[in-house]
């Protein structure tokens, strides 16, 4: 079973758990959640969680400095995996440009898949690193801001530290 060191990451007014293995970022979770969203997330994957306030710190600083405008893009490693429509989903997202946003439609288009857009927000949904492989850059069709693992609000606040 894979070992996952988390800590309780606190900057900008924002708080969330962050979780990493000797591989690199696994989770980043909701701003304002506590340990159960964690544990969850844990349980599902099956990891043996572990505090680790000195391994995580490296991701919580790269993660602090964007949340406080100091940084626009992210050079942590990452240790997710997901099915590969999941991960065809994934990719596309960590393409778009801080800044910027895509529709689900058009995120479905460039994963080749232009009728999977439900799938396309599933696959959103289950992303386990929220900011780093930036799903809130994803918006509705419509321009309304859509649903997120973190919440609207958490949505929203991020789209205006990118504005």
């Amino acid at each position: 079973m894979t070992r996952i060191f988390y800590d309780r990451l606190q900057v900008a007014g924002m708080a969330f758990y962050i979780g990493v293995s000797e591989r690199g970022l696994a989770f980043v979770g909701s701003d304002g959640a506590d340990i159960a969203e964690l544990e969850k997330w844990g349980e599902r994957v099956r990891v043996d969680l572990t505090v680790d306030e000195m391994r995580v710190k490296p991701y919580a600083d790269g993660i602090a400095a964007y949340l406080t405008g100091a940084r626009r893009d992210f050079d942590l490693p990452l240790d997710i995996a997901g099915t590969p429509f999941q991960e065809a989903v994934w990719q596309a997202l960590v393409a778009i440009p801080y800044g910027e946003t895509r529709t689900y439609s058009e995120i479905a288009s460039e994963i080749g898949k232009p009728q999977a857009v439900r799938a396309v927000g599933t696959a959103i949904g289950a992303n386990p690193v929220l900011m780093v492989v930036p799903c809130h850059r994803v918006i509705g069709k419509n321009g309304k801001i859509t649903g997120y693992r973190g919440g609207v609000a958490m949505k929203e606040r991020l789209l205006r530290l990118e504005a």
